[in-house]
């Protein structure tokens, strides 16, 4: 494998609690009118600009990180802001997105504006920049961010010709048990322990991912592709574990094997209030552990936002070049 994979890790940022107050001051100021929106591309401005002024710490940790990364395709930060005393109660129902602009969907905006640009899905969630992944009665048994089942190893709409290339997940409640962690499992550990037949078949186009019933049918046929793309010593990967169909004996086999290595290097956090965990969607699939929610208005809570570094690759499929993806 090429050397900076082999030797290059990105340790998790801690934040001094100055550091802390400092971001949560400029979060503020993104939050102080009535008619500030999230999904607002003037807002949107107005947060990239603001992670000109976050602590160089947090700036060069992100930078890093984005260069590079690392073994663990992941980066966890601690102690950043999210108005933790004035949250209301956790939502309940799957639909549900941030439109209005609050200290949390402040710091994921102007953090992904660090990582590149935010982006959505029309189809998903209704193309908010910034969503709640919580846990929806009635939908406990449901392997997706509705859910409270495991969920699967996965890249993020791994079926889209438009993925995203990083998921950014804060934590802003816990759940009740502190029994909830986020699974992940990078390419770059989990590669070496497969056979050179396995490596060889996940290169070749025998897979099909699906997408979720919540995209257009348009988007439905995919024709077969590889798991892995890109450089043979660093390669990109695609795939979600239950809607990922091998087409042939041997990529039945290369994927039950690379689902082993995944669960062999897998890497699980449990988050708390203020935590950050930045995906790198590219190279790392991740998933979720059980959990059982009470559903009492203070059940797990995160916030999810996806980023890209190269918004212009997906002009096609966003209408006057916003940051919403269409089809």
């Amino acid at each position: 494998m090429h050397e900076i994979a082999e030797t290059v890790d990105i340790a998790d940022l801690e934040l001094p609690p100055t550091e802390t107050t400092e971001i949560d001051h400029l979060a503020q100021a993104l939050c102080g009118g009535e008619q500030d929106r999230v999904d607002d591309p003037t807002w949107v401005a107005r947060a990239r600009d603001s992670w000109d002024a976050l602590p160089l710490s947090l700036r060069r940790g992100i930078r890093q990180f984005r260069r590079h990364s690392g073994l663990r395709g992941s980066l966890v930060i601690h102690g950043l802001p999210v108005d933790q005393m004035r949250l209301p109660d956790t939502p309940s129902t799957a639909d549900s997105v941030q439109r209005a602009a609050v200290v949390s969907a402040a710091v994921l905006t102007m953090i992904a504006c660090g990582l590149g640009d935010p982006t959505a899905y029309l189809a998903e969630k209704s193309g908010a920049l910034v969503q709640d992944v919580v846990p929806v009665r009635g939908r406990e048994s449901f392997s997706g961010n509705a859910g409270s089942v495991l969920l699967t190893f996965h890249n993020e709409n791994a079926f889209h010709l438009h993925e995203p290339d990083y998921v950014l997940l804060l934590c802003l409640r816990g759940d009740h048990d502190r029994i909830a962690g986020l699974r992940t499992a990078c390419l770059r550990q989990a590669l070496p322990l497969l056979s050179r037949a396995a490596r060889e078949t996940l290169f070749a186009p025998e897979f099909v991912t699906a997408p979720p019933p919540s995209f257009p049918t348009d988007n439905a046929v995919r024709p077969p592709q590889s798991l892995l793309s890109g450089a043979v010593d660093d390669p990109d990967i695609r795939m979600a574990t239950i809607a990922t169909t091998a087409l042939t004996p041997r990529a039945e086999a290369a994927l039950t094997e690379f689902g082993r290595a995944c669960d062999a290097v897998a890497r699980t956090t449990v988050l708390t209030p203020g935590d950050l965990a930045i995906i790198d969607n590219r190279v790392t699939v991740h998933g979720r552990t059980a959990f059982r929610p009470r559903f009492d208005g203070t059940d797990r809570w995160v916030q999810r936002t996806f980023a890209v570094a190269d918004l212009r690759r997906s002009r096609d499929h966003r209408p006057d070049d916003g940051y919403v993806i269409t089809r």
